[in-house]
């Protein structure tokens, strides 16, 4: 009994908070673990643990989960979240609420990770639907999280194409997900990677690919002025642990893929869709002037629906922290030479990847063609293609393919339609067609 003593007393005294963690300064993150572009500031980099590395044990770092930006911005309204990050939409809603109602304003600081056409919001549909373009959605539910870019690219590609009638049903994404599959929904309006895994898990079929908005969609990093102003080491040390996760995911794309989906249980084939070179996602920290228009363009949606009264951008918009500690560095880019043709993979707009069975390493292509004559017979885990029309990185197997003097892929049946309406000749193809015609 007298040698369990100590033991015992020890841990009373931890439980009840005397000790080191008595000493620590705290701070809570906020993100959102399956949400592939904002994994530098939240899953991958816990997983790394570079936060925690370069604050030391004076700090203790409490990492909080959630499925979309609103119960982040919520938290943080309330002084609960110290740092979170999210998607645009959210960041603005972010930064209006707390400049209305929290106890301090937050301060928009980083990037995270970006797509300057808008591919990281989809349109899916169920894989055996009968909705094959945009104007079929007329008069239809469609679930989205209302608020959110998903949501947004909807309603903007729906009212581009003179679409009315439709129904937003406002569902999370995993319930959404659900209501697709059942068919209480018809559609699903959804940000990454939900329109990726659904469309890999062949549980939908992709009918709306952002990037044709050709608007940026993004994701960044939103801080409590009051806890910056307190803490500042602590922004200087998220900014610079954000940085060393970015650089290590452009600089190792295949270990931070297999690392996220082994935090997510997001299959790596999906993961290395939007964080693999070339991806859909290009990760980095800086605040690019085309990101700040992209927000300018954001805001009267956010208005119209009522998400925002008042946002000062000018006050929120804040690059000094990220100034004094250093942006990324460049991100993934695919490279080498093909396999099979032997010539240059140099040409981003063409250049794929082919992840074959019982390998942990892609091989490059410089080209659709030549990424069909390298699978041939071979099996594989995933090969990715950008389309022709929108450059959107997606999976050659769930791609429109269009036989014309060579072999191009299209996200969509609209992107494949419209580019053989105006190509004499071109006919659109299966994908088993095409890997035979491609010998």
């Amino acid at each position: 009994m007298k040698r369990g003593f100590p033991a015992l007393l020890a841990l009373a005294l931890t439980a009840c908070g005397v000790g080191n963690a008595s000493d620590q300064t705290t701070v809570v993150i906020g993100y959102q673990s399956k949400t592939i572009n904002t994994v530098t500031a939240g899953t991958l980099l816990r997983s790394l643990g570079y936060l925690e590395k370069r604050l030391g044990p004076k700090y203790r770092v409490v990492w909080q989960d959630y499925s979309t930006g609103a119960p982040i911005t919520a938290q943080m309204v309330a002084g609960k979240i110290d740092i979170g990050s999210m998607g645009d939409y959210p960041m603005l809603i972010n930064g209006s609420r707390n400049q209305q109602f929290g106890d301090g304003h937050t301060k928009l600081v980083a990037a995270t990770g970006y797509n300057l056409r808008g591919a990281l919001n989809m349109v899916v549909v169920g894989p055996k639907s009968s909705i094959h373009g945009l104007k079929d959605l007329a008069g239809k539910k469609i679930s989205a999280s209302v608020g959110s870019a998903g949501h947004g690219t909807t309603v903007h590609a729906l009212d581009r194409a003179g679409v009315t009638g439709f129904r937003i049903q406002n569902q999370v994404p995993a319930v959404g997900a659900s209501a697709l599959q059942s068919g209480s929904v018809d559609a699903l309006g959804q940000f990454v990677a939900w329109p990726g895994q659904l469309v890999f898990a062949g549980q939908a079929r992709l009918l709306y690919d952002g990037a044709a908005l050709n608007l940026p969609t993004w994701h960044g990093v939103v801080v409590r002025e009051r806890y910056a102003n307190d803490h500042p080491q602590v922004l200087e040390a998220f900014l610079r642990a954000l940085t060393d996760a970015t650089n290590y995911l452009n600089q190792n794309p295949m270990q931070a893929a297999l690392s996220v989906a082994k935090e997510t249980r997001l299959p790596p084939e999906v993961v290395y869709l939007y964080n693999g070179p070339n991806g859909m996602v290009t990760f980095g920290t800086a605040l690019k002037p085309e990101l700040r228009d992209a927000l300018d363009q954001d805001i009267p949606f956010l208005a119209s629906i009522g998400n925002i009264k008042r946002l000062d951008l000018n006050a929120f918009w804040d690059p000094s922290a990220l100034q004094r500690t250093g942006p990324a560095g460049p991100p993934a880019r695919i490279t080498g030479t093909d396999p099979v043709c032997g010539i240059p993979v140099d040409d981003p707009a063409k250049a794929g990847e082919v992840w074959f069975v019982g390998e942990t390493q892609t091989h490059p292509a410089a080209n659709p063609t030549c990424l069909l004559r390298q699978i041939g017979d071979r099996k594989v885990r995933a090969a990715y293609v950008p389309s022709t029309d929108t450059g959107t990185r997606w999976f050659a197997d769930k791609s429109i393919w269009v036989r014309d003097k060579e072999f191009l892929p299209f996200t969509t049946e609209d992107g494949a339609e419209r580019y053989v309406s105006g190509h004499p000749g071109a006919r659109i193809v299966s994908y088993s067609d095409a890997l035979r015609g491609s010998r």
